[in-house]
């Protein structure tokens, strides 16, 4: 069984999602966790559900 492809790192500032496949970051730097987004992005992939995560957490940060 493969590991994770995308993880969650923490660094300064917040929180960024790091991608072990192509070996680097994804997204932007996130204020919490985004705990949701990386089951989804590790699991289903739902687009529509990825593109509803995103828009969250970058409402998030305002």
């Amino acid at each position: 069984m493969g590991g994770r492809r995308y993880v969650a790192r923490g660094v300064s500032g917040g929180y960024r999602i790091w991608d072990n496949k192509a070996r680097r970051w994804w997204g932007e730097l996130y204020e919490l966790c985004p705990d949701d987004l990386l089951t989804e992005l590790n699991g289903a992939r739902d687009a529509a559900r990825v593109t509803e995560l995103l828009r969250k957490y970058r409402a998030e940060k305002r």
